[in-house]
């Protein structure tokens, strides 16, 4: 069950990142934002490589062609999905565009059966489908809710993105003939590098007042990438270990920490139906815990 310790872990690390790119993304262009995830990451994922390596000597793996594509893919999903929950953010309060991305867990379990050759139980199944469910309970997706057509499109399509980028990520992993804490440091240390580099220049060459805009915020900017790190760090390493569906399914207890987040420190208020909402997630964990 270390996959479910990693998992909770990273909801707690995930949970902050989220916290300080909501509050970036007043001050901060999205592009900006999705860049604060990744700007300080690599040094700390590189770092993390060599303390396995200091504990655990292996041999540095060969990374092929085929490797370096789908590693490329991955980051360019999870650069999209980062800036389509910005958006989220910026449409609606922090925990509804939280919610909404959560509809990777539904994705992942169909995607990854269908071209992936993920095996998931029935009581799995059961799960992901109560977990679903609850994200839309908590996304005020009801008659006279709060949430546009528009808002939920963009939701599907960041929870649709995460997903397929996680099970590149499992796959890339898989790929390495090494233990999977080694084979998951290597995967994030390349997508770190491939999206850190990409946004760089992209950012340099069309909006670099948006450097200057994170020079404004230095400890928000680096704090979310100290967090979206460790998170990640965690969040590869139960993904190499698990299935995606089931990580996900697990991760959506975050909604949880961001509704304390979102009543202690934002000053949201919480409605009756996110109170539902929380208890399926739980039933949700709960099935996947014991599939």
């Amino acid at each position: 069950m270390s996959w479910a310790f990693f998992t909770l872990l990273a909801v707690v690390f995930q949970t902050f990142r989220n916290a300080f790119q909501s509050q970036l993304s007043h001050s901060v262009s999205t592009s900006g934002v999705t860049l604060s995830r990744f700007l300080f990451a690599p040094p700390i994922a590189l770092l993390y490589l060599l303390i396995l390596y200091y504990f655990k000597p292996v041999s540095v793996p060969h990374f092929t062609l085929k490797y370096g594509l789908m590693a490329v893919a991955a980051a360019m999903l999870q650069i999209a999905a980062t800036s389509l929950m910005v958006i989220l953010f910026k449409q609606k309060n922090f925990a509804i565009g939280a919610g909404l991305a959560k509809s990777e867990a539904l994705a992942a379990g169909i995607f990854g059966t269908l071209l992936f050759g993920s095996v998931l139980t029935p009581m799995g199944w059961v799960g992901i489908v109560i977990g679903t469910f609850a994200v839309f309970v908590l996304s005020g997706f009801r008659r006279g809710g709060e949430v546009s057509l528009s808002t939920v499109f963009i939701g599907l399509a960041c929870g649709t993105c995460f997903a397929f980028a996680s099970l590149l990520i499992r796959e890339l992993s898989h790929l390495l003939p090494l233990p999977s804490y080694h084979s998951a440091a290597w995967t994030l240390l390349w997508i770190l590098c491939i999206q850190t580099f990409f946004l760089c220049s992209y950012i340099a060459l069309r909006r670099p007042q948006t450097m200057k805009q994170l020079g404004n915020h230095r400890k928000f900017t680096l704090v979310t990438s100290f967090a979206s790190c460790v998170g990640s760090i965690c969040w590869f390493t139960a993904m190499t270990l698990n299935d995606v569906a089931y990580v996900k399914t697990l991760g959506q207890v975050e909604v949880l920490l961001t509704m304390f987040i979102s009543v202690f420190w934002l000053k949201k208020r919480v409605a009756k139906h996110e109170v539902v909402g929380l208890m399926l997630i739980g039933l949700a964990a709960i099935f996947v815990l014991w599939s």
